[in-house]
This record gives structure tokens, sequence and C-alpha cells, in this order.
């Protein structure tokens, strides 16, 4: 049987709340496990020493016996001592919005430019014709 150690969400929407288990890998995400490891609660700041809680003993265990840690909890461990901290992969395109987003931002920003030449041509047009009605006026006037 393969065994993971990873997250399950708990918690409510918007609201989220992650137990630390451990599971066969075949296992829904938030379906049967075997034991719970710990507990990870996002909301908590950083400095908080109850946003990550682990049960260190059974972990030592579970690695032993072979279960294989996510990447997220591998940090978690990592960083509390349990293993060696996990090479952080680079993902500079991660946050790089798609191929669609870019042509509809794209095409955004043509019609903002074609709406503000417009402007500015109809303000010109409006001081021309104000300029015309002055020198008509003042022919008028003498």
């Amino acid at each position: 049987m393969a065994l993971s150690i990873r997250l399950s969400r708990g918690g409510r929407k918007k609201r989220p709340f992650y137990r630390i288990v451990v599971a066969d890998k075949r296992m829904p995400r938030d379906g049967r496990y075997i034991e719970k490891l710990g507990t990870y609660n996002p909301l908590l700041e950083d400095s908080n020493e109850n946003r990550v809680q682990l049960v260190e003993d059974r972990i030592k265990y579970w690695l032993g016996e072979g279960a294989q840690p996510s990447e997220r909890v591998a940090i978690f461990l990592g960083k509390a001592g349990l293993i060696d901290m996990p090479a952080v992969p680079n993902r500079p395109n991660k946050a790089e919005p798609s191929e669609k987003t870019k042509l509809k931002l794209a095409d955004k920003q043509e019609k903002l430019e074609a709406a503000k030449e417009a402007a500015k041509a109809a303000e010109a047009a409006e001081e021309d014709a104000k300029e015309a009605a002055k020198a008509e006026e003042a022919p008028a006037a003498e």
C-alpha cells in the first residue's frame, strides 16, 4: 500500500482548515485516512505557534514505514526539523496570465486608447467650433 502524508481540507467555505493525515494515495483528498498527524490553519499569522501543529513521534513512525510527504507537508516537516528541507521548485510562470487573458487585456487597452483619442479629437473639434463662433461674433460686433 502506497502511503502519503498530506493535507485533508476541512472548515467551511472561504475559511480553510487542514488536517495533516497519513492516507493511502488512492483515497480522495478529504476521504478516508489512516491517522491524523497534525493540523494546519492558514488563517493564522505566520508567527503564531498554533498555525502548524505536528505529532512528531507518529510522523517519524510513518516516515519510517515508507510514507511520502506531499510537497506542502514536506516544507512543514523541514521547518520543524523532522526531515531535510526540500528544494523549493521554481515556478516563474505560475502567476502569469494565460494567452487568452493576455489577448483580452491587449484588446481592452486598445479600446481605451481609441476612446482617449476620440475624446481628444472631439475636444479639439469643440475648441475649433468655439474659435469659429468667436471669429464670427467679432466682425459682427465691429
